[in-house]
């Protein structure tokens, strides 16, 4: 099977074909293009009905895009794929996987996947944040994740083997030595005086300071729990969607970047440090809880850098998402002393 280069080229045959194993006996009859969206990967839902057989109504479809240099610069370009083509029990939701295609000459995959919705899967972005239970299911969430991977070596884990372990790569930082300066310059006095007496460098070498503590206490992280990867589903509870930046890595990476991009602001001043000990108990009970809040706190360096980075980029995110990120990523750097926190770990 080829990768369709536009969504266009994709027949019934072809979704039949990608359907075989999950769905032996569908015969697709026919295909419709519902949404498309094409930011930092190419992304489109489908309607199907069937001649023969039965599979799903409507299938979610994800592939690579123009950034496929820059995904293959910082490290990201295969976890998806690898991702749902692992077979491993992930025990946080999200979305099961139809398909799994891999032309690795063309630098190029696509995912056939449900489409949550189907479900009751809310999708979120920053514009519309959620609840703090909302927030806590998603952290108890990632807790059961953490706990189940926690301190896992990829040579014991073959079906995972190709997770890299965090670390503060050339390829991933200085993509944003060149993205933060105009990310600062477009963000303006949005942005807390302490962060905007920061050059670009000093953001990014915050960013850099950061991660490269990740490697301590490794568990398997999402390791891009924004709220835009995420959806709420009836009950309240939290899916992740997005697998492609899947780390080794320090738990607190995916909890900060989670918690203070999902709330607003003065929920997250209220509930956070709740947030973290729902996150704390559900990892390991017996950890320690100050040093669990000392690693919360030094997490907001990653978010600032990385939201400042995509709001000095054209075509990953919208600006007003980008926008909206880089505040609430900034104020809690400022409010959780990230700086202090981030020299007592050292």
């Amino acid at each position: 099977m080829l990768i369709p280069a536009d969504w266009a080229d994709l027949s019934p045959e072809w979704m039949t074909a990608a359907l075989a194993q999950s769905c032996p006996g569908a015969q697709v009859a026919g295909l419709t293009l519902l949404r498309r969206s094409d930011g930092t990967n190419r992304r489109a839902t489908f309607g199907l009905t069937y001649a023969a057989g039965s599979g799903p109504d409507v299938v979610f479809v994800k592939s690579e895009g123009e950034h496929r240099d820059a995904h293959a610069r910082n490290g990201n370009l295969w976890n998806e794929p690898a991702f749902y083509s692992s077979g491993r029990p992930i025990p946080v939701d999200h979305p099961r996987p139809y398909a799994v295609l891999v032309d690795r000459p063309a630098l190029d995959w696509v995912v056939v996947l449900e489409d949550v919705t189907g479900r009751g899967g809310d999708p979120r972005d920053a514009l519309r944040p959620m609840t703090v239970d909302q927030v806590a299911a998603g952290a108890r969430g990632l807790g059961a994740l953490h706990r189940q991977y926690r301190g896992f070596r990829q040579a014991d884990v073959p079906a995972l083997e190709w997770v890299q372990t965090w670390a503060p790569t050339e390829g991933f930082s200085s993509g944003l030595r060149r993205r933060v300066p105009l990310g600062l310059e477009r963000a303006g006095d949005r942005l807390p005086a302490e962060v905007l007496r920061c050059s670009p460098d000093e953001v990014v070498d915050l960013w850099v300071r950061y991660v490269a503590l990740l490697h301590r206490d490794p568990t398997l992280l999402h390791a891009d729990a924004h709220v835009g990867n995420t959806y709420v589903l009836p009950g309240d509870d939290v899916g992740f969607l997005d697998w492609q930046v899947v780390r080794r890595g320090h738990w607190s990476q995916d909890v900060g970047y989670f918690v203070q991009g999902a709330l607003t602001d003065t929920d997250r001043r209220a509930a956070e440090q709740d947030l973290v000990e729902a996150h704390r108990t559900a990892l390991d009970p017996a950890a320690d809880r100050d040093e669990a809040w000392l690693w919360y706190r030094a997490s907001a360096a990653y978010g600032l850098a990385i939201w400042l980075s995509t709001l000095g980029t054209d075509g990953y995110q919208s600006h007003d998402i980008s926008l909206e990120l880089a505040i609430r990523y900034a104020t809690a750097f400022v409010e959780l002393e990230t700086r202090a926190a981030l020299t007592s770990l050292e």
